[in-house]
């Protein structure tokens, strides 16, 4: 399998991802989502809006464009709804970049600067892998949050979303076709 078609999956991946964390958040017991917690993003909202935040730095890298961020969050985190819009919309952008990049493209070196400064270079292909593993990274904090409510999250892993969404049909019939072994 080349990167383009593991780009396509890792993106869609973030974007289920996303999804099942963000529904499950939603359907916490009102002020829990912001409930301050110990935690270094305060709560389970600005720890989301930290990963958009650097989804969209990363996406301003891949476009070339400068983005308007000064820090890897904001001050204050939009409301979980427009949180999750916005997410939405960032998820399919590179839904839909992955899906417009040739294998030879994702070889293409970016050179950016980190909001702190300093000098960064990275293959398109690596910025995609950093966005995918950092959201993952940080639904992992929401995750150990949402035990703290106490609820159990999603579980939002790269083989659940293999599993359930990629490869549901090819599993669904070899258990069809998998001998009894009470015969």
């Amino acid at each position: 399998m080349d990167f383009s078609e593991i780009a396509k999956r890792l993106t869609g991946y973030k974007a289920w991802a996303n999804e099942i964390t963000f529904s499950a958040i939603k359907s916490l017991p009102e002020g829990e989502a912001i409930k301050e917690r110990k935690t270094r993003f305060r709560n389970m909202v600005h720890t989301l809006n930290h990963a958009y935040v650097i989804d969209c730095i990363f996406k301003a890298h891949l476009e070339k464009e400068i983005h308007p961020y000064t820090a890897r969050n904001t001050e204050t985190h939009p409301p979980l709804e427009d949180l999750w819009q916005a997410v939405k919309t960032v998820d399919q952008w590179y839904v839909d970049y992955a899906h417009s990049i040739s294998e030879q493209e994702w070889l293409d070196i970016v050179n950016f600067q980190f909001v702190d400064g300093g000098e960064g270079a990275m293959s398109r292909s690596e910025i995609i892998l950093h966005v995918v593993n950092h959201g993952t990274y940080h639904r992992g904090f929401v995750s150990d949050m949402m035990y703290q409510v106490p609820a159990v999250p999603p579980a939002n892993d790269l083989t659940v979303y293999l599993r359930d969404v990629i490869y549901s049909s090819q599993l669904n019939n070899s258990v069809a076709h998998r001998p009894n072994k009470a015969s």
